[in-house]
């Protein structure tokens, strides 16, 4: 059925064509009013008339509005309606003809990545019988592998950029890698975190651990600058790493204590839970807890190890040269 404006018949009646058009509108597809989010989605508010006695065209076109002098006139009368086959379309992907299969889940049973492997399983079994058939997935998880991709690459860039960047400071290639060593310090963190307050992994969680890479460093830093510093003035390893860990200790605890007091709120959502925020604080919170602690324990146990041996290997060298 194709329907089509009767201007003259509106313009006698003294309807705006505005209010056909929304009245038409409200009864086939609603309105959308607002918009508001729950649990990360969209959700439309629609306003729609109530169809319990239109169950077709028809029933649609005799509803009635009233015209500017106050009958009632029927949609029908400001409307031409016309019964004649439609056009067809024909969609293509990747070059090839395809049907586009959309649906809703319920999360409360079952997940995305879940609903997509019951598909997988089921084509499986039948692929055999459709050899030219392919099947293929977009929608919600199309969008989380490629977004996992791009996490992936970039938190190797910056891992490899902030080594990079360390070893021109330091002028070494081993004490970076010991700064290095507090990003899976704080992974242990996110752990931890995730499972005491039972969040999922979520992809708002990988932003918060891309950000707490960059800043779990800083208490690494400080350790082994501090312990370089003592050991070129004259002290040995082990007093150097003492000092640097006995020096620096309320500094490194000040310094992040207000990075997690800053956050604290947002990830227990003391003013409110955020979906988007909430998993990139809880992220940097734990994170950045638990890699602290481990910093000011094993790190300096690590450089006194490391720059023992470097001092052996460098006075047996010197020994072979004599």
């Amino acid at each position: 059925m194709a329907l089509s404006v009767n201007h003259s018949a509106i313009q006698r009646a003294g309807i705006s064509l505005g209010e056909v058009l929304r009245t038409l509108r409200l009864l086939v597809d609603g309105e959308v009013v607002a918009q508001v989010r729950e649990q990360g989605e969209t959700i439309h508010l629609r306003i729609k008339a109530k169809n319990k006695e239109m169950h077709s065209i028809e029933d649609i076109l005799r509803f009635q509005l009233r015209a500017k002098n106050g009958t009632k006139i029927a949609l029908s009368e400001l409307l031409h309606s016309e019964l004649r086959q439609g056009f067809g379309s024909i969609k293509h992907y990747n070059y090839r003809r395809t049907i586009t299969l959309e649906a809703d889940i319920d999360k409360k049973r079952i997940d995305v990545p879940q609903a997509n492997q019951h598909i997988k399983d089921g084509w499986l079994k039948i692929a055999h019988l459709h050899p030219n058939l392919n099947l293929d997935f977009s929608g919600q998880l199309d969008d989380l592998n490629e977004s996992l991709g791009s996490i992936g690459k970039l938190m190797l860039f910056g891992v490899l950029l902030m080594y990079a960047i360390l070893g021109t400071q330091f002028k070494s290639y081993f004490e970076p890698m010991m700064i290095l060593m507090t990003v899976p310090m704080a992974f242990t963190g996110v752990v931890i975190g995730l499972l005491a307050t039972q969040n999922p992994l979520s992809l708002f969680t990988l932003y918060g651990v891309v950000a707490l890479a960059g800043i779990a460093v800083n208490a690494a830093i400080v350790l082994i600058s501090a312990a370089n510093e003592r050991l070129e003035s004259g002290m040995s390893v082990v007093h150097a790493a003492v000092y640097a860990a006995r020096r620096r200790v309320v500094p490194i605890l000040i310094t992040s204590l207000t990075t997690v007091a800053g956050l604290f709120s947002l990830a227990v959502g003391l003013g409110g839970h955020s979906l988007l925020w909430g998993p990139v604080a809880t992220a940097i919170v734990w994170g950045l807890a638990v890699s602290t602690v481990l910093t000011l324990l094993l790190v300096p146990t690590i450089y006194r190890v490391f720059m023992v041996r470097s001092k052996a290997v460098k006075a047996r060298s010197g020994k072979i040269h004599e």
